[in-house]
């Protein structure tokens, strides 16, 4: 359990730092909170309190003390919204406080870690003589605290670190520390799911995040695995007409900080580095890997393919209806940037249904234009998470008939949409084993993932398949890293995400995770 108390008992003020920048629908309830602040001072009162455990697997809380309850409505407002449990206290820390928190959750003392001010010098020494763990915020001197029995901390950002240490050294030292980066909203749906606990794992893992608040040089060597989602970092992509996207990414300043620590730590061992990934930044180059895909696997049932396809420099290339008659590509045909993922316009996408939609078509070059497959607006998504498959069965873009209706009836020009936002959302998901469709060859999926994590060289990675209507063909039709699988049930997922990982640094002594 961790209790976190930040009161300012000779100004009776709450300090509060944001640690970024406000979104406008957050400022009014930040006012908000700040006028309660400025009116009203701390009384001797008392609240209920409500505990309840959140995605890192740890008991926390806010205490706080005021007797108001618009100002306590928000921060408890704010609290749920992260999982956080939110208490009052009285004005001072009483025997009284601390004996209805031990009685709350029961005699466990030495599991309760109380994270305070280096002003509140009384009651850091009254919380030490209960035997708790008592986490000192704001102070320089390492050695005096230590000397106390106390741990320092001198920024908030350094508290999982702590943490981190504290669990590795009450367990054992064969515990695996992930440490982890990727973009915030990102990072909280993992942990909202349960998949990046500070507790140890069933398997032996803790999950730490990393934070470029602080040196990297001070967390790396607590971690044994580093994930990261590198095509979160990117800032932009060079590509030309005549360009593959070889050292043409541009990632952001604390990426490239990471790039550096790895390239002079050289022991540190890389699992899905940038180079695995490259392939799935690029369309075209999966297009080119999954024809080798239908060649390996070529047999008398269905075929596994990637759609036909055609990459244009320019929307008027000269002999196109020619090029696109090649490619055994018929109109209509989808048209996707080359860039997959990584930068703002890598979704823009465009169904066009006749030659002249190309005309002034808002999609970025180079592109690819794509065979559109009747598939009966049914999508198939699969995870790959080291030796085993899952799939949502999802609802997708109908069939061309229906396309061209709604095209004439309503002489539409090209359909512009963003496939993030755009196509509709269907839920249900299956494991991959433990369901039967006529529609779906689950062995020929299975032989198809084993070869592209053979030749991708990806650990976690997901792709797309709609099944051809007349034809039966299976079409994969996207390739993506690290994808979140929350179609997929946390209790089923999240286990094996974290094996996934596990299997890994068991082949090896040390691993990082892009």
């Amino acid at each position: 359990m961790i209790v976190f108390e930040a009161w300012d008992r000779n100004s009776s003020l709450r300090r509060l730092e944001t640690r970024r920048s406000l979104k406008d629908d957050e400022i009014d309830d930040f006012v908000a909170l700040l006028d309660c602040l400025s009116s009203f001072i701390p009384r001797e009162v008392e609240d209920d309190r409500r505990w309840t455990m959140e995605p890192s697997g740890l008991f926390s809380g806010i205490s706080s003390r005021l007797d108001f309850s618009d100002c306590k409505d928000i921060i408890k407002k704010k609290a749920e919204s992260h999982s956080i449990d939110c208490f009052s206290l009285n004005a001072f820390l009483t025997e009284d406080d601390i004996n209805k928190i031990m009685l709350s959750w029961g005699d466990i003392r030495n599991s309760i870690l109380y994270v305070i001010s280096s002003e509140k010098k009384d009651d850091i020494n009254k919380l030490i003589d209960h035997g708790w763990l008592v986490v000192v915020l704001n102070v320089q001197d390492d050695i005096a605290c230590e000397n106390l029995g106390m741990i320092c901390i001198s920024k908030l950002e350094e508290l999982p670190l702590s943490i981190c240490r504290l669990n590795r050294k009450a367990v054992d030292c064969s515990l695996l520390v992930i440490g982890y980066t990727m973009k915030p909203s990102r990072e909280l749906d993992f942990a909202k799911r349960g998949a990046f606990p500070l507790y140890p794992t069933e398997n032996g893992l803790i999950f730490m995040p990393l934070t470029f608040e602080l040196p990297l040089p001070s967390q790396l060597p607590e971690v044994d695995v580093i994930l990261h989602k590198a095509t979160d970092e990117i800032l932009f992509v060079e590509l030309s007409n005549f360009s593959d996207l070889s050292n043409k990414v541009t990632y952001s300043s604390r990426m490239q900080e990471l790039q550096r620590y790895i390239e002079v730590h050289s022991d540190l061992c890389v699992v899905d580095p940038l180079n695995n990934i490259q392939p799935v930044l690029d369309r075209l180059e999966i297009q080119q890997i999954l024809l080798r895909l239908e060649e390996a696997l070529k047999s008398e049932g269905c075929m596994i393919r990637g759609p036909h396809f055609l990459k244009v420099g320019n929307f008027n290339e000269a002999n196109l209806v020619q090029n696109l008659s090649e490619a055994k590509l018929s109109l209509p045909c989808i048209v996707k940037p080359q860039v997959a993922c990584g930068v703002s316009d890598a979704h823009k996408m465009a169904i066009i249904f006749k030659v002249e939609d190309l005309k002034n078509l808002n999609v970025p070059l180079p592109a690819i234009i794509q065979e559109y497959v009747d598939h009966s607006s049914t999508l198939y998504k699969f995870y790959v998470l080291g030796e085993k498959i899952f799939y949502a069965v999802k609802k997708s873009t109908p069939n061309i008939s229906t396309l061209i209706n709604l095209n004439q009836s309503d002489k539409l020009g090209p359909l512009v949409f963003d496939s993030l936002k755009s196509l509709p959302i269907a839920d249900g998901s299956q494991q991959l084993e433990g369901k039967k469709d006529k529609d779906i060859n689950l062995e020929l999926i299975q032989n198809s993932a084993n070869w592209l994590r053979r030749v991708l060289d990806l650990s976690i990675f997901g792709f797309d398949v709609v099944v051809e209507d007349e034809s039966g063909d299976h079409v994969i039709v996207d390739v993506n890293y690290l994808p979140s699988f929350k179609e997929v049930p946390d209790g089923i997922a999240i286990p094996a995400f974290w094996e996934a990982i596990k299997n890994k640094e068991n082949n090896l002594d040390a691993i990082i995770f892009w």
